[in-house]
């Protein structure tokens, strides 16, 4: 019996770990037995692997600067400079909240912040206490948020106490982004919705003052076309009823649709109607619709 050639791999399969897109390669190099089991020459397989992956490289260089030398041609497009972005990418609003507590701390001159919806009425009161440090500091905080945040559960205790130490607050009728842009040097945004129960969130921290310029003027424009927070009516509790009146008093029902929707007698809606108006400082039926709207009482 012959003894065997240390370096001849046997009939079991040599190239076993290795990609079906590469056995081709292999073979059609005539570097690899036709069936792609094994190498021929290992040493030359490899050799010839690099030039084919540089040659490769090349190519694709020469097509980057084909693409640059169009650039050129195109004056509006010309690129003046780059800038490295540093993203932070959250699943966890809990560690979010964590690491916007450190950026907190850092904000020396500015906090602009968009808020679409709140949190749990304990998780407002848990990050209260740092926002009033960062206004006690001398931070210029502004805080625009939408009417179904400022009547949300919780909201109107927070927003108060905002108020009283010196933030700006005023409500539009929807804000376009969940966000807080630092100094305009860092943002901090929700890529999506609030997540339900169970799923995960996904929010991003850039640190970029380019980028959080863009969404600084985007608050701006926000801003100005909002309304100042009053703490007044709006902090008051109102009933889901009382609410659903106001609601459609805004949308110009009358008297006999709202008596149906609510299942009550026209004379019983008259004497809330009349409680309503008085509460809002109104003096007509249209005027309170209008005002609970200003307020953020309705949609």
């Amino acid at each position: 019996m012959p003894d065997s050639d240390p370096h001849d791999p046997g009939p079991h399969d040599a190239l076993g770990g290795v990609p079906e897109e590469v056995r081709a390669w292999l073979v059609a190099h005539r570097l690899a037995a036709g069936d792609g089991r094994r190498v021929a020459t290992p040493e030359r397989a490899l050799h010839e692997l690099v030039d084919e992956q540089r040659r490769r490289l090349d190519a694709l260089h020469q097509g980057f600067d084909a693409f640059d030398d169009v650039l050129r041609l195109l004056p509006d497009l010309r690129r003046t400079g780059r800038e490295t972005l540093e993203a932070e990418f959250y699943d966890d609003r809990v560690r979010l909240r964590q690491r916007m507590e450190d950026l907190d701390a850092l904000c020396r001159d500015e906090l602009l912040a968009m808020r679409a919806t709140f949190p749990a009425p304990e998780v407002l009161e848990a990050g209260l206490a740092d926002d009033l440090r960062s206004l006690e500091r001398g931070v210029a905080m502004l805080l625009l948020v939408s009417a179904r945040a400022a009547r949300s559960t919780g909201a109107a205790r927070y927003l108060a106490a905002l108020l009283d130490h010196g933030a700006q607050i005023r409500v539009a009728t929807t804000v376009p982004l969940h966000l807080n842009v630092v100094d305009r040097a860092v943002t901090v945004m929700a890529l999506g919705p609030a997540p339900l129960r169970g799923e995960r969130a996904e929010d991003v921290i850039l640190h970029s003052a380019r980028l959080a310029d863009c969404f600084a003027r985007v608050f701006d424009h926000h801003w100005s076309t909002a309304r100042p927070y009053e703490d007044g009516a709006a902090s008051e509790e109102w009933s889901p009823r009382e609410r659903e009146v106001l609601a459609l008093l805004a949308a110009g029902a009358k008297d006999e649709a709202i008596a149906r929707r609510l299942g009550c007698s026209e004379r019983t809606l008259r004497r809330l109607l009349a409680t309503l108006v008085a509460r809002l400082g109104a003096d007509s039926r249209f005027a309170a619709g209008v005002r609970a709207a200003q307020l953020g009482l309705v949609d």
